[in-house]
């Protein structure tokens, strides 16, 4: 899974987030939280069209070479910080997993998950799609 560097710019209510190798794909939210979980589907996004126009996705430069991009440390030097978030790509074919957690974990999650109607499997991938993309 690759990670990208994102600038995340604003202030309350209003950030911005702009994912430097990945060009034109940006994302706003009120949070930075909120920001960040909507430039992951941003880049999901983003990525899906460019797979469907037939290019490659550029793969994420190292922090020391953002360093050296003059756009990148004019955003910082305006006040923008950084944020490292996964490009996850749905493939929509299941695959099994063979997990093992702690006994009362898989019992909340199994009530949790018949209380939202869900199957203990798309529980887990619901809590995963929250959890990842906030993950720096």
């Amino acid at each position: 899974m690759a990670r990208y560097t994102a600038l995340i710019d604003g202030q309350a209510g209003a950030y911005g987030v702009v994912i430097p190798d990945l060009p034109g794909c940006t994302a706003m939210g009120k949070s930075i939280e909120e920001a960040i979980a909507n430039a992951a589907e941003a880049m999901r996004d983003w990525a899906d069209t460019i797979i469907d126009m037939g290019e490659a996705i550029p793969a994420p430069r190292p922090l020391e070479a953002l360093r050296m991009d003059n756009d990148v440390m004019a955003h910082i030097r305006e006040g923008a910080t950084l944020a490292s978030i996964p490009l996850v790509r749905e493939t929509g074919r299941p695959a099994k997993a063979n997990l093992s957690i702690d006994e009362g974990i898989l019992r909340a999650i199994d009530a949790e998950a018949k209380r939202q109607n869900l199957t203990r499997s798309a529980y887990i991938e619901l809590m995963a799609k929250r959890q990842i993309p906030l993950t720096a």
